[in-house]
C-alpha cells in the first residue's frame, strides 16, 4: 500500500528549489483567496488542475476524488442555510435561499478543493528532507523543521499501522463489515489500543535514536543535498507573484466578489 504522495518523477517542478515550492505554495493558497465568486475560482481551479497534470499528480489526484467531491457536496448544501443576500430563490420552511448565498456555497467548495489539490501537488513534487531543508533555508531552525517534517510521517505511519492491525484481527476472525454503524463503530474501537501502543513504542525508539545520533548537539549543519536557485526557480516566482498580484489588485475593485467576505 502507498502511503506517501511523493512521486519520484522528472517533470519542472519537481526540479524546482524548495524554497521555492514552499512559496509557491503559499501563493497559490492566497490566489484561491482573492475571490469568492464561483466563475472566477473555477478558472483558478481549472489553472492549478493544468499544474496537476503537468507536474505528474495527477495519479495522486485521482485518489482522493471523492473527498473532493464530498467537500464540493458539504459547501453547497450548508452555506446557503446560513447566509442571506438580496435575490430571494427559495424559501424552505424558515430557511431563505438567495442567490447570493447559493453562488458563494459553490465558490467555497471551489475553493476548498483548490487548496487542497495545490496541497497535493506539493506533496507530490516535494521529498520531506527536500521541505526541512526549504524551511531550514528559510530561516526556521533545524528542530523546528525536523519536528514539522516527523508531521508528515506521522499520518502515514498511522495508517500503515491501521492496515497492520486490521489485517491481523480479520486473521483472527473479526468480522468488520456486518453490523449496523454504532456496531463497525464499536468493533474498530478495541485496534486502537494496540495502534497507539504501537506509535508510542514508535516514538520511543525515535527519542533514542536521535539521543544515540546527539541531535541537537550542534547548531551548525550539514546536507547530504545541496539546492541551489537557478532561473527556473526566480521565473516561477515572478509569475506566481504577478498574477497573485494582479488577484489582488482585482478583489480590492471588488471584481470577482459575490459578499463582501472571504
Amino acid at each position: 500500500m502507498e502511503i506517501y504522495l511523493y512521486l519520484n518523477k522528472n517533470s519542472f517542478f519537481h526540479r524546482l528549489h524548495p524554497v521555492t515550492k514552499i512559496f509557491s505554495l503559499l501563493l497559490l493558497l492566497i490566489g484561491a483567496m482573492a475571490f469568492n465568486h464561483p466563475l472566477y475560482l473555477l478558472g483558478f481551479a481549472i489553472f492549478v488542475i493544468f499544474i496537476c497534470i503537468i507536474s505528474g499528480s495527477f495519479s495522486n489526484l485521482r485518489r482522493i476524488w471523492v473527498l473532493l467531491i464530498l467537500l464540493m457536496i458539504f459547501c453547497t448544501t450548508l452555506w446557503p442555510l446560513f447566509l442571506s443576500g438580496s435575490q430571494l430563490l427559495w424559501e424552505i420552511g424558515s430557511f431563505h435561499i438567495y442567490r447570493e448565498s447559493l453562488l458563494y456555497s459553490i465558490a467555497m467548495g471551489i475553493r476548498l478543493d483548490t487548496m487542497l489539490i495545490c496541497g497535493i501537488i506539493f506533496l507530490s513534487c516535494t521529498k520531506i528532507e527536500e521541505f526541512t531543508a526549504g524551511l531550514n533555508k528559510l530561516g526556521v531552525p533545524f528542530p523546528v523543521g525536523f519536528a514539522l517534517s516527523l508531521a508528515f510521517r506521522l499520518v502515514p505511519t498511522f495508517t500503515a499501522t491501521t492496515g497492520v492491525v486490521i489485517q491481523a484481527q480479520k486473521s483472527r476472525g473479526l468480522d468488520l463489515e456486518k453490523g449496523w454503524m454504532l456496531g463497525k463503530i464499536k468493533k474498530h474501537i478495541p485496534m486502537m489500543i494496540p495502534i497507539f501502543i504501537y506509535a508510542i513504542r514508535n516514538a520511543d525508539l525515535l527519542a533514542m535514536a536521535l539521543e544515540s545520533k546527539s541531535f541537537g548537539l550542534y547548531k551548525e549543519r550539514t546536507y547530504y543535498q545541496e539546492f541551489r536557485f537557478r532561473i527556473a526557480d526566480y521565473a516561477t516566482i515572478a509569475f506566481l507573484l504577478i498574477m497573485v498580484g494582479g488577484f489582488i489588485a482585482m478583489r480590492l475593485r471588488h471584481i470577482g466578489v459575490i459578499l463582501n467576505r472571504l
